[in-house]
C-alpha cells in the first residue's frame, strides 16, 4: 500500500474543506496539505445551496439581532458561546469572499445587497442570485489553486481513520480509478464530508451525501451529537425533491392550500401580510421547522393539493413579475420549467417538505476540535451547536466558512503543540486491517443481501417512521428495523469484483455509513421525550426544558445500537423563551 505523508489531511473538498485548506496554506505555507474528496471539488454539495449566506452588514442590523434570531430559531438548544463566535466572524468571511471574487448581488449604490430569510428579524442574507452556493464554492476552489502546498486527491473515498495511542494520525482511502488503497499519514485530520440526507428517499441532498465523515469519526470513538434533529425544507419539488430556495419566500412568494388560502396564519405565524410585501419573521418568513409542520397539519385536514407525485401546497410567485424572478430567482424558474413544466411567472408551483439538513453531527467544541486528539470537523458533518434544534436558512453557508477556517487554525495549534508522528508499526497494522475489510467485502461469495435491497428498506423505514412528526411506537419500530438491517448488511454480496471505478463497492461502503447514521438518528429521537424544533413527538407534544435542555450524544458500540448520553447546553445570556413568529418580534 502506497503511503502519502502530509502535515494535514482534509476529508471533503466542499465549502468547509476548501476554506480549511486555504486557511492552512495562508497561515503556514510550510505545511503540506492533502485535500481528499470522493468527487471533483466543484461537484461538492455546497454548489447546491441557492439562497445565500447570513452575516451582519447593514446599519439597522446588529450582532445581537443575529444572535437572538439564531438562538431562538434553534429553540434554545444552540451553544451560545459558539453562536457569539459565529456571528462575529461571519461578516469577515463574507467580505473575504468578496475580495476573492465572489459576485454578490449589489444595490444601485454598489453596496452589497441582502435579502430576507425565514426566522430572521433583519435582512442579512448575502446572495448571488439563487446560485449562492455555486459561486461561493467556485470562489473558494479557484482561490485554492494558487497554493502549491495544497495537493488534491480527487475521486478518493476514505474508508477508515488511523488512530494510534488516542490520537488521529491519518486515514486510508481508495483511489477510485485504480481500486488501490492509499495510506495518508498526517499530524492532524479535518473532516468536512457533509451531511447524511441520502438515508431518506425524498431529499434535496445529492447522491454523495451519505454521512461518510460522520461515520468515520463515530466508529473511531467520537460521539455524534443531536442527531435526532433533521430539518425538512418546506419547498421542494414533489416530483424530484429538488430544492426551491427559501429566497422564493424572501422575495415575496406565498404558500397556498387547495382553497387558495395562505394557511400559515392558522399556525401561529399570522396575521396575513400584504401580497408582495413580506414581513420579516412572520407568515412565509417563519422558520423552516414551523412551516414544514404547518404543511403536515394541513395535509391531515385534507387541505393539500393532490398531484401525480402526492400531496403538495402551492408556491405562488406570479405577483413578483417576470423581471424580478429573472433577476433574483433565475434558477428557480429554470428548474420549475424543466422538472415540472410550470413557469412560476404564470402559474403557482407545487411544493412539499423535503429532508434537507442535519443539525446534528460530529461532536466538536467551539474550536472545531473533537474528543479525539488530532481530529477536527467542520460543516454539516459537524455539530458545533450553533444550529440547535432548527437551523435558520442562510446560516449554513456562513458556518462552512467560519468553522472551516477555525478548524484549520486549531489543527495548526495542535501541530505546533508538539504532535508527534505515530509509530510505523501501528500505522501499518491499522492500514492492513482496513485493507482486509475491503478485501473481504469484495471477495464475499456467499452473501444473501444486495446493496439496493438493504438501502431501500432503510430509506422506507426513515421516511415512514422518522419524519416531521414522530411517535415512540414508530421510533421503536424503526430502531428495531435498523438493527436488523445492520445485521443483514454483514451478508451483502457485491456483483462487481473489479478494481476500476467499482461503484458497487463504493455504494456498499456508503450504505454502511448511512446505516450507522440512521441508527443514531432513531435512537436519539426515541430517547428525547419532548418536542423541540425539528424533533416533534406526537406523544410528547411539549418542550421539556427541565429534562431535555441538553445535547444528545450517541456513542458507537460496534454491532450493538449506540448508547445515548447527554451534555449541557451552553447558555450565556438568552434564557429559553417562547418562539414568536406572529409579527416580526421576539
Amino acid at each position: 500500500m502506497e503511503t502519502i505523508r502530509v502535515d494535514v489531511v482534509i476529508v471533503g473538498a466542499g465549502g468547509a474543506g476548501l476554506r480549511a485548506a486555504i486557511a492552512l496554506a495562508q497561515t503556514d505555507p510550510a505545511l503540506s496539505v492533502a485535500l481528499v474528496s470522493k468527487v471533483y471539488p466543484m461537484r461538492s454539495h455546497t454548489c447546491a445551496a441557492e439562497g445565500g449566506a447570513a452575516g451582519v452588514i447593514k446599519s439597522d442590523d446588529s450582532f445581537e439581532h443575529h444572535f437572538q434570531d439564531t438562538v431562538g430559531g434553534g429553540d434554545w438548544l444552540s451553544d451560545q458561546d459558539a453562536v457569539d463566535y459565529f456571528i462575529r466572524e461571519a461578516p469577515k468571511e463574507l467580505v473575504q469572499l468578496e475580495h476573492w471574487g465572489c459576485p454578490w448581488n449589489r444595490q444601485a449604490d454598489g453596496t452589497v445587497a441582502v435579502r430576507s430569510f425565514g426566522g430572521m428579524k433583519k435582512q442579512r442574507t448575502w446572495f448571488a442570485a439563487d446560485k449562492s452556493g455555486f459561486h461561493i464554492l467556485h470562489t473558494l476552489f479557484q482561490t485554492s489553486l494558487q497554493f502549491a502546498s495544497i495537493r488534491r486527491f480527487d475521486e478518493y473515498y476514505v474508508t477508515e481513520l488511523l488512530v494510534d495511542d488516542g490520537r488521529c494520525v491519518g486515514l486510508v482511502a481508495i483511489e477510485m480509478r485504480s481500486g488501490q488503497l492509499r495510506r495518508f499519514d498526517a499530524r492532524a485530520v479535518i473532516i468536512a464530508g457533509g451531511g447524511a440526507g441520502r438515508m431518506f428517499p425524498f431529499t434535496t441532498n445529492g447522491a454523495i451525501k451519505t454521512g461518510d465523515g460522520m461515520a468515520l469519526a463515530y466508529r473511531a470513538g467520537v460521539s455524534l451529537k443531536d442527531m435526532e434533529f433533521v430539518q425538512y425544507h418546506p419547498t421542494g419539488l414533489p416530483s424530484t425533491g429538488t430544492l426551491l430556495t427559501e429566497a422564493c419566500r424572501g422575495e415575496g412568494g406565498v404558500l397556498l392550500n387547495k382553497h387558495g388560502r395562505r394557511f400559515l396564519q392558522d399556525y401561529g405565524m399570522g396575521p396575513e401580510t400584504p401580497l408582495g410585501h413580506p414581513v420579516l419573521k412572520t407568515m412565509e418568513l417563519g422558520p423552516r421547522d414551523r412551516v414544514s409542520q404547518a404543511f403536515w397539519h394541513e395535509q391531515k385536514k385534507g387541505n393539500a393539493v393532490p398531484t401525480q407525485w402526492g400531496d403538495a401546497m402551492m408556491l405562488d410567485m406570479r405577483h413578483l413579475g417576470e423581471k424580478t424572478i429573472n433577476e433574483r430567482l433565475p434558477l428557480v424558474r429554470d428548474m420549475s420549467i424543466s422538472y415540472m413544466g410550470i413557469d412560476p411567472v404564470t402559474d403557482p408551483v407545487p411544493v412539499r417538505p423535503v429532508v434537507h439538513y442535519m443539525m446534528g453531527g460530529i461532536h466538536t467544541d467551539i474550536k472545531a476540535a473533537t474528543s479525539l486528539a488530532g481530529l477536527f470537523a467542520a460543516g454539516e458533518c459537524a455539530c458545533v451547536s450553533i444550529n440547535g434544534a432548527n437551523r435558520l436558512g442562510s446560516n449554513s453557508l456562513t458556518e462552512l466558512l467560519v468553522f472551516g477556517h477555525r478548524a484549520a487554525l486549531s489543527a495548526i495549534e495542535y501541530i505546533q503543540s508538539g504532535a508527534r508522528p505515530a509509530a510505523e508499526a501501528a500505522l501499518a497494522a491499522a492500514a492492513a486491517t482496513a485493507q482486509a475489510h475491503i478485501r473481504d467485502l469484495v471477495q464475499r461469495s456467499n452473501g444473501t443481501e444486495t446493496v439496493a435491497g438493504v438501502r431501500k428498506e432503510m430509506m422506507n423505514t426513515m421516511e415512514e417512521h422518522v419524519g416531521i412528526y414522530r411517535t415512540g411506537e414508530e421510533l421503536a419500530a424503526s430502531c428495531s428495523k435498523l438493527s436488523e438491517l445492520r445485521r443483514r448488511y454483514a451478508n451483502i454480496e457485491l456483483h462487481d469484483k473489479t478494481n476500476v471505478y467499482n461503484t458497487d463497492l463504493l455504494q456498499a461502503i456508503e450504505l454502511g455509513s448511512m446505516l450507522d447514521c440512521a441508527e443514531t438518528v432513531t435512537q436519539s429521537a426515541l430517547a428525547r421525550k419532548e418536542s423541540r424544533g425539528a424533533h416533534q413527538r406526537i406523544d410528547f407534544p411539549e418542550r421539556d426544558d427541565t429534562n431535555y435542555l441538553r445535547h444528545s450524544l450517541a456513542h458507537y458500540r460496534g454491532a450493538e445500537p449506540p448508547s445515548i448520553t447527554y451534555s449541557d447546553v451552553v447558555i450565556t445570556r438568552s434564557q429559553p423563551g417562547v418562539r414568536d413568529y406572529s409579527g416580526g418580534h421576539e
